[in-house]
């Protein structure tokens, strides 16, 4: 069991499951709770706007996408025990996980996961959302087999399917909120804030993702360059690679500062993105300009997940300005 939670990376598919978690019960619904609608057949009074995705079906959801994201683990150390053995010098598949029984845990994962997504897309009223899993099942194999050997297309596909987690709460809550008060309210409420809200954890999560991913991939040149894999920095160089990540980390930066001057403008908030995200990411930038040796570049990269994690906790913070009226 325990190399098996180690194959399936269990930290990373917990921080999957709580990103869900905190993006529907400390960001959608706080944002939602400040709408109020005129309810048919309740006089006199508003009411406020309330999370209707059945909690258990939002369950369901949670282990769709955790077990997609584990197969994915899988089959990505099923296509990279030569690499690994060189950038790390140690593998699980092919060691002390044969190959044969990886593919077959890559499998039922995999089918856990459509199968749990198509239920909770029929559940939603769109069972065509179901083809969503499935093409995700496939972009993680094709990402391990192909895409990753390609330039700037594997980081790409792993980015993007990073910043879905986020999004596919909205894309499930928002029809069951439509639904109910479409039939329940004298007019329909607009709730497409919560798209602006979760879109802006899903952009941070795309940029810092696609950084990380390219930090990485300098830290494994030397096995990514021995097997021929056209990675950022085998195709443009290590030096480029370095200061391609230095410009991403301080776009985001940036991105950061503008959305926060143009939408929020709150001290809290302030204070948050400054020590708990920016710190790290200009710590990131600084290791990356002055350490290119290995150890510093995978102390730059862990630099990054303790960034996007404190950005996803920043959730935390929204819940708290919401519900205590702190903007």
């Amino acid at each position: 069991m325990k190399t098996f939670l180690k194959l399936v990376r269990w930290p990373n598919l917990l921080i999957v499951a709580f990103t869900m978690i905190l993006m529907r019960y400390a960001v959608i619904e706080p944002v939602i709770s400040k709408i109020t609608v005129s309810i048919i057949g309740v006089t006199g009074e508003m009411t406020p706007l309330s999370l209707k995705f059945l909690w258990y079906d939002f369950l369901i959801l949670i282990l769709a996408t955790v077990c997609l994201t584990a197969g994915g683990y899988v089959i990505n150390d099923y296509f990279d025990i030569r690499t690994d053995l060189i950038n790390r010098g140690e593998v699980i598949v092919g060691s002390k996980v044969p190959r044969r029984q990886a593919m077959l845990w890559h499998n039922i994962l995999n089918i856990i996961g459509v199968a749990a997504g198509f239920y909770i897309s029929w559940k939603a009223g769109y069972f065509w959302m179901g083809m969503l899993f499935l093409i995700v099942s496939g972009l993680l194999y094709f990402y391990s087999a192909s895409y990753k050997r390609q330039f700037l297309v594997g980081n790409l596909v792993v980015a993007v399917l990073t910043a879905m987690v986020p999004l596919l709460v909205v894309f499930y809550e928002w029809p069951a909120l439509y639904r109910y008060y479409e039939v329940n309210a004298f007019s329909s409420p607009d709730v497409n804030i919560i798209f602006y809200w979760v879109g802006g954890f899903a952009l941070f999560a795309f940029m810092t993702t696609l950084t990380r991913e390219i930090i990485k991939d300098i830290e494994d040149f030397e096995g990514d360059m021995a097997y021929g894999r056209n990675t950022v920095p085998v195709v443009t160089g290590v030096f480029t690679a370095r200061i391609i990540a230095i410009i991403l980390t301080a776009v985001t930066i940036v991105m950061l500062y503008a959305v926060w001057n143009l939408f929020l403008n709150d001290k809290i908030t302030l204070i948050y993105i400054s020590v708990a995200v920016v710190v790290p990411l200009a710590i990131v930038i600084y290791r990356l300009i002055l350490s290119p040796g290995k150890s510093q570049l995978h102390s730059a990269s862990t630099l990054m997940k303790i960034a996007q994690c404190s950005g996803v906790l920043y959730s935390l913070v929204v819940k708290l300005i919401l519900d205590f009226n702190l903007i």
